[in-house]
């Protein structure tokens, strides 16, 4: 057996030409945190036959926790159906305790962006929104709730490693506020060390009205997309290590007194 077939990435290679089935290397992170809204959190919609329609977390198939499964790591859902950066940021994360440091996690994937860009159609601004100007106050813009959630986490855990998760493609034409959300994402990646971008914008398959009827329940996925999606975002961590190997060197360091000099992870 060539064992570079393995792990190498060969030349040419996208982040879902090899799609993994047990985690891949996704698999070295023994702690995962998932920061999002509903399509974090396994919501299913529901529809009775008085046209009454509920909406309904169901966390154990979710997409963090068929990576769980996969991989055997522990993984936390910090999300909720309708989440925002802004929401997390000011109220939902202190309610819930997961700015707690027995919550501190090696790797996050944050998941956000849906509620705040299309539900309340806020203004996706840029990195340098997450500073105060003179006065201490912040702009009302997606990237500023965005940039200082994950400052704050990086602050109390400057080793972990973040994943920003992009919005895939729908069947509509292309919406560009999807494209502008993606391109936001890769200029975090500039500010935050140990952070990478999984590009469902760019390399997901279209959701369009195929898509959907393989893996969607109305608004939200079935069981089955949302194990696709975990399928997804596996290949495409997998995907990073592979091509970023001397990057990741040192996680079971995070959280410890311990270093090895001679890596520069």
């Amino acid at each position: 057996m060539n064992m570079k077939e393995y792990y190498s990435v060969v030349p040419g290679e996208k982040p879902l030409d090899r799609m993994v089935t047990d985690g891949g290397f996704t698999g070295i992170f023994r702690s995962i945190c998932c920061i999002g809204d509903s399509l974090s959190s396994g919501e299913f919609e529901s529809l009775d036959a008085n046209g009454s329609v509920g909406y309904h977390d169901m966390f154990e198939f979710s997409w963090g926790q068929f990576i769980a499964r996969d991989t055997g790591a522990t993984v936390y859902n910090f999300s909720r159906g309708g989440m925002t950066a802004k929401e997390y940021i000011e109220s939902f994360a202190e309610a819930n305790g997961f700015w707690d440091t027995d919550k501190l996690c090696r790797c996050y994937i944050v998941a956000l962006g849906v509620n705040d860009v299309f539900g309340r159609n806020q203004e996706i601004g840029t990195v340098s929104d997450m500073n105060p100007d003179e006065n201490g106050n912040y702009k009302d813009t997606f990237a500023s709730y965005y940039g200082r959630l994950v400052k704050r986490i990086k602050d109390m855990n400057p080793d972990a490693y973040f994943f920003f998760m992009s919005m895939p493609k729908y069947g509509d034409g292309g919406d560009p506020r999807r494209e502008a959300h993606a391109a936001l994402l890769y200029d975090f990646t500039k500010v935050f060390s140990r952070s990478y971008v999984i590009d469902l914008y760019k390399y997901a398959p279209v959701y369009d009205a195929e898509f959907k009827s393989h893996f969607f329940m109305s608004g939200h996925m079935n069981p089955a997309g949302y194990l696709l999606t975990a399928r997804m975002v596996e290949s495409c961590i997998d995907f990073i290590i592979r091509s970023n190997p001397e990057h990741f060197s040192k996680i079971g360091y995070i959280g410890t007194p311990y270093d090895n000099v001679n890596y520069k992870s």
